[in-house]
């Protein structure tokens, strides 16, 4: 596994959203969300990835390029989805829900299979307002696939 790029960003994650998206597609986050979805954490549509991070502030976030799929790292995080973006320009952004681009990569055009992983959930206050939550969204090459939540989390855990 070869990372090829990486950022540590601040996120301002507004309606508990930020997105990871193709910045020349510049497509429209979903609106058709269902009860799984919500669960989920995740939700995609074909030039977008919506992320839904437990608080709706501030948080922070990595994000990792890789030339190949990375391994799994799932036991160190509490909730773990993989999805598929298509970004036909190569125009990687990390988008806030209600603000701007906070990340903005030129790579190849292409599809591209994504790890989003949560971490620090039970470590959040009871008002939401803080806590030590973290994200991290892995990046490579690959065909298409449908969603798939590998390891689930909920405020019962």
């Amino acid at each position: 596994m070869s990372r090829v790029q990486h950022a540590s960003i601040e996120v301002f994650a507004d309606y508990h959203q930020f997105y990871v998206q193709d910045g020349g597609v510049n497509p429209p986050a979903p609106e058709d969300w269902t009860d799984q979805d919500v669960a989920n954490r995740v939700k995609v549509a074909l030039n977008v990835a919506v992320i839904c991070p437990v608080r709706d502030m501030s948080v922070p976030v990595e994000i990792e390029l890789h030339d190949c799929e990375p391994n799994d790292p799932r036991e160190e995080w509490d909730h773990v989805v993989y999805c598929s973006l298509a970004l036909p320009t190569g125009h990687l952004q990390v988008h806030e829900c209600t603000g701007d681009a906070v990340l903005d990569w030129r790579i190849r055009p292409g599809e591209y299979r994504l790890l989003v992983l949560f971490g620090g959930l039970a470590e959040i206050s009871d008002d939401g307002l803080t806590g030590q939550d973290h994200y991290k969204v892995l990046v490579w090459p690959g065909a298409l696939a449908p969603l798939s939540v590998n390891r689930s989390w909920s405020a019962a855990n």
